[in-house]
Formats: structure tokens, C-alpha cells, sequence
């Protein structure tokens, strides 16, 4: 546990310490997403890669899903080897490195620009395996058993996250706008190593010996004897419920992250951004999600608190994630019916502001809920393992993401929202019907239900 017991805000010091970290970080990834498929589609002189959109869409979906997937890798190798805090430390630093390959101008080393781009995302992936479970896994290190400030703390946490989005879509979008792509790459790096240096300066203070050591050698300690890699039954039923409910987290984020990729490129070429004579930048509109999650988080927390024993369940609650994702996708039909046929037509970009907010709730009753429900379930010795896991099924849904967006041109965008929309829905008619079960696959661990 941390070296002292001072609160803030009635939780323990480090997950400040952790909400800085992680912003610090997101806002590395999120400001280098932002620009990333506008990037590799631009075929003007400001330097873009000329791609089309059907290749950029499937790379951003190839890239977004190994950096979901790279983390069971880290996790493990944290849990066996390195401990969290090193694992991070060395995650960071090869993201830098990553980011700022990708900045560098494309004459500068003997490489094919595409070559160093791929060297670039080559680090960024890497980094990120070793960086990205084990912030999260220490946030639930934090607290003891039962602490019923968990899922308190994962919201505060998830704040962070979105604060780090927020400031990467508008420093991003202003910087490009200014002085280039290369820019905008160059800021995300900046970001990844104020990141490092508050982990580096303020871990051991705010901390302690959470995630020095390897979990599974402290786990090995703690059985005295008994043999640790045995599975008991309550342990089995709770990480089924982590890989069904997993299952429909494919579903949402598959839908969700078209916000980077086909929604990216919608609000770049068929969305009027005139406000009087100012042209909003594409890349803000990826700072509305962000925005929403700081100014509605609070008021959700709230509720779950003021519902007392009548909060629903982990499982309702990602089902109410789906529908809320189904609704935002119906803005989006909105939009496509409002152009008539006619791609030649500016749609209103209130249809965008619509699908982001019905998002943004989707995306609070699934993602800190989430995170919080695997470090309730998750055994000790493979606490950053299973969050790997867990983000495993974020690498399958970017994966499929990137797929569906770019049949855009074939498919058309219409039968792509309309078809998200269908299939949300229908998950989450089916989650509400097997939600009973996964409760009791718990065992308690979700106590007030």
C-alpha cells in the first residue's frame, strides 16, 4: 500500500496520481488518432500519404486493434516479470519514441515515408501492450476487498481519460491547422513524456510498493503452500462472466470506435462546419465525446448513488450501454437521410453532436463499470492479465470497426449506421435476458445486488 493514508476527495492520493498519468497518456493517443486517417488521405501539398479511404479506414483498423491486443502481452509479462510500475515505465518510453518517429519530416532518414510510418506505429503498439493494463489494474490496487468506493474511483479514474481526449482533439486540430501533420505528432509526444515524468517523480510517494513486484510472485507468497494455479469454482464462474460480458463489449465498441475512422471522415466531407464564417476543424468534433463524459460522468455517478439498492446490475448496465449506442446510430440515419441520396449535400452537424452525447452515455455505463468489474473478479495472480484481456476484446471490436467502415463505399454509409444500430439493439434485448445468470456467476462480488 502507498507510504501514507491521506485522502483526497475521499480516496487515496495515488489515483490522482494515476488520473495524471493516464491523462497525460490519452491525450498522446487520442491527439495522434484524431488526425491519423485524415493524415493518410490527404492529397494535398500539406504532406498526407495519399491513401484511399477504404485502405485508411482498414489500417486505422488494424492499428486501434493491436493496441488493444498488445496488452495481453504486457499484462502478462507485468504479472510474471516485471512488475506494473516498470512495465509502464518502458510502455511510456517506447511510446514516445513511436510518436516522435512519426513526426519526423519524411526526407530526413533514409526510409520510404511509408516505411517510417510503419516504424512509428511499429513503437506506439509495443508501448502501449506494456502501458495500458497496468495503469488500470494499479487503480484497483488501491483499494482493499470490498471497498465500496471502487467503482467511485474507476469513474474519477475514466474522467481522466476523457479530459486527456478532450485537450488532444482541439491541441491536435489547432496545431495541424498551423503548421502540419507532422505537428500535430510531435504534440502527442509531448503529452506521452509529461506523462512519464509524473509517473516517474510522484509513483514511489503516492504508491508505495503497489506494482513493484510481479502479482503472481505475491499471489505465490500468499498461498502459503497451497497451490496457486489451481482455479476454485467461484474463480471460474467470475472469469466466464468477465469473457460473456466481454462478448457484448465487442458489439458496442465495433459501433463506438467508428467515431475515429467512418464518422471521422463524415464530418470531414459531408458535414456543414460552418459557424458564420468560421470552418469548425474535422478533428474537434473528436473532442465532443470527451467533453460529454466530463460533464455527464458526475451526474451519472450521482444516480447509480441516489438509486441506492435499486442500482441495476453490471450487466443491466451494459445493456442500457447498447441501447444508448443504438440511439446515437439513428442520428447518424438521420443525417445520411437528410442528404437525400446526394453526397453533394452538407448535413447539419447537430446530427453529429447527437450521435456523440447517446455515445458518451453507451460509453459510461460500459467502460469504467468494465474496468471496475474486472478488478472485482479477476483473481490476484492474473490481475493485469485479464485486464489485457479484457482489452483484448477492444483489439476485436477496432478490428471488425475498421472492416465495417471501409465497405463505405460499397455498402453505403445508410445501411452501415442502420445495420449498427439493428445489431446493438438486438445484444442488448439478449444481455437483459441472460443478465440473471452472470449475477449469480459473481458470487457476491457485486454485493448490494
Amino acid at each position: 500500500m502507498p507510504n501514507n493514508n491521506k485522502t483526497l476527495m475521499g480516496h487515496p492520493q495515488g489515483l490522482f496520481l494515476l488520473f495524471g498519468t493516464e491523462l497525460w497518456e490519452r491525450f498522446s493517443y487520442y491527439a495522434m488518432r484524431a488526425i491519423l486517417v485524415l493524415y493518410l488521405t490527404d492529397r494535398t501539398i500539406n504532406g498526407g500519404l495519399g491513401w484511399t479511404v477504404k485502405d485508411a479506414l482498414s489500417l486505422y483498423g488494424t492499428y486501434t486493434a493491436l493496441m488493444y491486443i498488445t496488452p495481453l502481452i504486457g499484462g502478462w509479462l507485468a504479472d510474471n516479470y516485471l512488475g506494473q510500475r516498470k512495465s509502464l515505465l518502458i510502455g511510456g518510453f517506447l511510446m514516445v519514441v513511436g510518436q516522435f518517429t512519426l513526426a519526423l519530416p519524411h526526407n530526413l532518414l533514409p526510409f520510404s515515408v511509408e516505411a517510417l510510418f510503419y516504424i512509428g506505429l511499429g513503437f506506439l503498439i509495443a508501448g502501449n501492450g506494456l502501458f495500458k493494463p497496468n495503469v488500470s489494474t494499479m487503480v484497483g490496487d488501491l483499494y482493499q476487498d470490498g471497498d465500496n468506493r471502487r467503482d467511485g474511483a474507476f469513474t474519477i479514474f475514466y474522467m481522466g481519460i476523457n479530459l486527456g481526449s478532450l485537450l488532444a482533439g482541439v491541441v491536435s486540430g489547432s496545431v495541424t491547422g498551423i503548421w502540419g501533420w507532422k505537428a500535430g505528432f510531435a504534440a502527442a509526444g509531448i503529452g506521452m513524456i509529461i506523462s512519464l515524468i509524473i509517473q516517474t517523480l510522484f509513483a514511489q510517494r503516492f504508491l508505495g510498493d503497489i506494482g513493484v513486484r510481479p502479482a503472481a510472485h505475491i499471489a505465490k507468497e500468499n498461498a502459503q503452500g497451497k497451490s496457486h494455479n489451481v482455479l476454485s469454482k467461484i474463480e471460474i464462474d467470475r472469469l466466464k462472466v468477465i469473457m460473456v460480458m466481454g462478448l457484448f463489449v465487442i458489439v458496442f465498441w465495433a459501433g463506438f470506435e467508428q467515431a475515429g475512422g467512418l464518422m471521422n471522415i463524415y464530418s470531414q466531407q459531408y458535414t456543414d462546419r460552418m459557424i458564420g464564417s468560421f470552418e469548425v476543424p474535422a478533428a474537434w468534433f473528436q473532442s465532443l465525446n470527451p467533453f460529454f463524459i466530463i460533464v455527464c460522468a458526475p451526474l451519472i455517478a450521482m444516480l447509480w448513488v441516489k438509486l441506492g439498492p435499486k442500482e441495476p446490475s453490471s450487466p443491466i448496465k451494459f445493456a442500457l450501454a447498447l441501447f444508448f449506442l443504438a440511439i446515437g446510430f439513428l442520428c447518424m440515419v438521420g443525417a445520411v437521410m437528410e442528404q437525400g441520396g446526394d453526397l453533394t449535400v452538407k448535413t447539419s452537424m447537430y446530427w453529429l453532436v447527437g450521435a456523440y452525447f447517446f455515445h458518451t452515455l453507451g460509453e459510461l455505463c460500459l467502460s469504467p463499470i468494465g474496468l471496475s468489474l474486472v478488478t472485482k473478479l479477476a483473481p490476484l495472480r492474473l490481475a493485469s492479465l485479464m485486464m489485457g484481456t479484457w482489452f483484448g476484446f477492444n483489439a476485436i471490436s477496432n478490428y471488425i470497426a475498421g472492416i465495417v467502415g471501409s465497405h463505405v463505399e460499397t455498402l453505403g454509409a445508410l445501411d452501415i449506421f442502420a445495420g449498427i444500430a439493428i445489431t446493438a439493439t438486438i445484444s442488448g434485448v439478449l444481455l437483459l435476458a441472460i443478465s440473471g445468470t452472470l449475477i449469480r456467476w459473481m458470487h457476491g462480488a457485486e454485493k448490494a445486488h
